[in-house]
């Protein structure tokens, strides 16, 4: 029996699934012949964590969770030295005289991103299952690609894997699928279906031949990684193939009103979708815009920042900057929090707090630099076990503290843009924690989060543009995934330039 789950944005998939594991596990069902595959390293982390929570359990009971990948590399028996990586495709780019600085498959999600459009295309086609030329023919690469050596590069990758016994992500896939290793599960579940490509749908077949009920879980809507190879369209195509479909139809996250009403406009755009309708929250959202960014105001609360490509986030982060808002991007703080703690314990030490463990005084001499006597400044003369720590008189008379001058004079090692940020961060008493307040992320990169605010940049670029034209239903998702992030405002942000932009 196989069912299909729609699950809407803020539906509780997640929950919903775990539920339906927690019936089978109270139906008799042993809790290992439960598989549980994800397509992003992320969700398969968050779905093992809640089953802990769930089931009073540890990770290790539950082996079957965990993406595709992770699940053929494991029961294959493959090794990680064998695993090709940034090194090893340096390494073939100069044996081939091409030049590769990065090439690697995320940890989150198994995309491969590389700064070598020829290898991008070769995976490409891999994921896709097509001949690599055929990748090519559809113009989806830049004019400077040749053909002959694109096919050349193939073939030579190919080889160099072989003689070095090495493999790559995809190679795992498809060992899996050759193999007969697949075990049989009594329930099988297969999450964030969308985002599928057909190597991984190939393996998702293999999977449910041997399980006795299958679900499969996702939202065609969110389907935002066509570009790296998702089929979206088979993951729809299969309502013609299963038993029962299901959808979510309460939103916890999406407010009434406004908000709720765009992100309807947005995807009743797209022509290829299952016919489904959820309903918001009785809470009505807010919806703001902006038509220049001096007017946005993030002084307060969690805010999420989403833009098609990382550049259109610049003058935000300038922003940020500029009023010293606590923000992340590329999962980078933009300010270290070490050195924000250094500051915070260094203003309390002089101003008489008495002692300071050994730990929090390394921190600080790490960044007074020549404010510290040589010899003392790792902080080795000072005994770790030392009950209450030290003064800042004992570290003047005893370990080469040379200062108890205010923090940006003491810490002579910061330019002058981020001592400016940081006297701008405690001039409004941004609060200092483990994660800022302000995320700054591409839309892809914030699938499946959420926060209070979000503000929206439409801005696209030349090439989603072109892109737009073959297939407009990939903006339209995009966009519907971008709005229904906020849980209450919801911001946009005028875009530069209306001739590239998506209308909001």
């Amino acid at each position: 029996m196989k069912t299909i789950i729609l699950g809407p944005p803020g539906t509780g998939k997640t929950t919903t699934l775990l539920d339906l594991v927690d019936e089978f596990i109270r139906a008799g069902t042993n809790i290992k012949n439960i598989g549980y595959f994800s397509f992003t390293k992320k969700a398969a982390w968050e779905a093992t964590r809640r089953a802990e929570e769930k089931f009073m359990i540890d990770a290790k009971d539950i082996p079957n969770f965990r993406t595709l990948h992770s699940f053929a590399f494991r029961t294959l028996g493959m090794k990680k030295e064998r695993v090709m990586g940034h090194g090893d495709y340096r390494d073939f780019g100069v044996k081939m005289g091409i030049p590769i600085k990065t090439a690697w498959y995320s940890q989150e999600d198994g995309i491969f991103n590389s700064d070598n459009e020829y290898l991008r295309l070769i995976n490409k086609a891999r994921v896709l299952e097509i001949p690599v030329l055929d990748q090519y023919d559809k113009n989806e690469h830049s004019m400077d690609i040749e053909r002959d050596v694109l096919y050349l590069i193939d073939q030579e990758l190919k080889r160099y894997k072989q003689e070095k016994g090495l493999y790559d992500y995809d190679d795992m896939l498809e060992k899996f699928i050759k193999s007969s290793v697949s075990p049989s599960f009594d329930v099988l579940f297969i999450d964030e279906a969308q985002d599928l490509s057909p190597l991984q749908w190939r393996m998702v077949r293999a999977l449910w031949k041997k399980a006795d009920k299958t679900y499969i879980a996702g939202d065609d809507d969110q389907a935002i990684f066509r570009w790296a190879g998702a089929d979206v369209d088979t993951f729809i195509a299969l309502k013609d193939e299963v038993d029962h479909i299901d959808t979510l139809n309460q939103s916890y996250r999406i407010p009434g009103g406004p908000i709720h009403e765009l992100s309807q406009q947005i995807i009743r755009h797209v022509s290829n979708r299952y016919d489904k309708d959820y309903v918001p929250r009785q809470e009505q959202g807010d919806l703001t815009r902006y038509s220049d960014v001096t007017q946005v105001d993030m002084s307060h609360g969690e805010w999420l920042v989403l833009s098609s490509a990382n550049h259109f986030l610049d003058d935000i982060k300038e922003l940020c900057e500029l009023q010293g808002w606590y923000y992340s991007h590329k999962h980078r703080n933009s300010i270290k929090l070490d050195l924000l703690l250094a500051i915070q314990t260094w203003e309390k030490w002089r101003h008489g707090e008495q002692y300071l463990p050994v730990a929090s005084i390394k921190n600080i001499y790490s960044y007074l630099g020549e404010n510290v006597t040589k010899g003392y400044r790792t902080g080795k003369t000072m005994d770790e076990n030392e009950e209450g720590g030290y003064s800042i008189e004992e570290c003047s008379a005893d370990h080469g503290l040379l200062t108890e001058a205010v923090w940006y004079k003491a810490f002579d090692g910061l330019d002058t843009d981020t001592e400016n940020y940081i006297r701008n961060m405690l001039a409004n008493s941004e609060k200092i924690t483990q994660q800022p307040r302000i995320t700054l992320s591409t839309i892809h990169g914030a699938k499946g989060g959420e926060a209070d605010n979000v503000l929206v940049l439409p801005d696209i670029t030349k090439s989603a543009l072109d892109h737009n034209d073959m297939d407009p239903d990939e903006l339209h998702r995009l966009f519907y995934v971008a709005v229904t992030r906020a849980k209450n405002s919801l911001h946009i942000l005028e875009p530069k330039n209306y001739e590239r932009a998506y209308v909001l």
